[in-house]
């Protein structure tokens, strides 16, 4: 076990790429606590705030796809630094307009598009750049391993926004930039054996990615159960109002509850690089997403701040189990010349799980109020669980991670 351990960490390029997403997903973080707590001081709306996670979704999701076919094509290392450097300079920008007392909803609304296009982009380069930087038989643990590094960020990220808005909303957006460049300028020495796609560009070639996860029900049915399990169960757009007005803890304590999950995800992950996950991956799948789902009803239903946040954090740790058999599922059963614009799928999942949901959050919370918004998602998530469990049967009897048989062939 340590043996395994020792040799991930000897991969000098995926280290060097872990830490570049470390970087960036703690500015990230900062990032999406000091503009949610900026959307609500300016509107006071939970209606805005659903509209910031929807303005990030949909130019994710048209530019997604166009991605993908990218990231097959074009070194990922540069990919990813390329997001990362335009995220800086969307942090200057609100930097110089808070400095400037021109912080306004339409701004921040603006820039979120920008934001959604680059998610659009980082995501198939930096899922798909993974597994050749490390050896197959480490896949499983790399993507532990980059799971636990990422929610160890997401938990700093938040606390560390949080803390720091306590000094001014200008604050947080310096530090974001200068996190963001550090992590571009690591990923630009990021190396690895890139090779250049001979086959010429078509519609077929575009809508490849689409066409592999459709046949591959097994790809289909475990990217699709994330999808609405925190589509419906997620309740990020709202911890703003929760927050303010139901636990009365201000920005600080906002920050600890973003940062929350994150505190369960890491505690799985970590779990998950020691003990990866090799027998009846798909009832311990499904069983995660029912847990997630009761949680948030918990989280929903709770006044008290500390059982509020155990609750988030047991979502965390169950959602992460998800993403971590996911991911993993997707890169393994996948050639390289295809894992961009597959990636790009699995990306399109994320992104209408995260942003739309955020959406729909806000939107149900303007009709039934937060706590009925956080609840109907919760018991969604449990019947979605359900309904799974029956629609694809071969995902929910599925034992090892890696069955028995070829590896994936080789595609034009």
């Amino acid at each position: 076990m340590l043996s395994h351990l020792a040799d991930l960490i000897a991969q000098r390029q995926f280290i060097r790429f872990w830490v570049a997403r470390l970087a960036g997903t703690i500015a990230n973080q900062m990032l999406m606590v000091a503009v949610a707590w900026h959307m609500y001081d300016i509107t006071s709306s939970p209606w805005d705030l659903g509209l910031v996670g929807l303005f990030q979704f949909v130019p994710a999701l048209v530019m997604t796809l166009p991605a993908g076919h990218v990231a097959d094509r074009v070194h990922r290392g540069r990919i990813f630094a390329g997001c990362m450097m335009t995220q800086a300079l969307m942090a200057l920008l609100l930097l110089v307009a808070t400095h400037e007392h021109a912080t306004t909803r339409e701004l921040i609304l603006g820039i979120s598009i920008v934001l959604g296009v680059c998610r659009a982009f980082q995501m198939p380069a930096q899922q798909a750049l993974t597994p050749q930087l490390v050896p197959r038989e480490l896949l499983p643990r790399a993507i532990a391993l980059s799971s636990s590094g990422m929610e160890a960020a997401i938990i700093g990220g938040p606390a560390l926004g949080g803390v720091l808005y306590v000094t001014g909303a200008n604050t947080v957006y310096a530090t974001c930039m200068v996190l963001l460049l550090a992590a571009c300028t690591l990923a630009l020495f990021v190396r690895y054996a890139h090779q250049r796609a001979t086959s010429a560009a078509n519609w077929g070639t575009f809508f490849a990615g689409l066409g592999f996860v459709w046949r591959h029900k097994l790809i289909l049915g475990a990217t699709s159960l994330d999808l609405f399990a925190v589509l419906l169960g997620g309740a990020t757009a709202l911890l703003p109002i929760y927050a303010r007005d139901i636990l009365h803890i201000g920005p600080v304590g906002l920050g600890l509850l973003r940062a929350a999950p994150a505190v369960g995800a890491l505690c799985m992950s970590l779990v998950l690089v020691h003990w990866p996950l090799e027998r009846h991956v798909g009832p311990k799948l499904m069983g995660a997403v029912a847990v997630f789902g009761l949680a948030m009803v918990v989280f929903g239903l709770s006044e008290h701040f500390v059982l509020s946040l155990l609750a988030l954090a047991v979502t965390g740790a169950a959602d992460n189990v998800s993403v971590v058999t996911r991911s993993t599922l997707v890169q393994l059963e996948t050639p390289d010349e295809m894992r961009g614009r597959v990636s790009a799928v699995n990306s399109i999942f994320i992104g209408a799980s995260n942003q739309l949901g955020e959406f729909e959050s806000g939107a149900t919370a303007a009709l039934m109020g937060p706590v009925g918004s956080v609840v109907f998602g919760g018991t969604g998530t449990l019947l979605v669980a359900a309904l799974w469990f029956r629609l694809f049967p071969t995902l929910a009897r599925r034992d090892h991670m890696v069955e028995p048989g070829p590896q994936p062939a080789r595609v034009a």
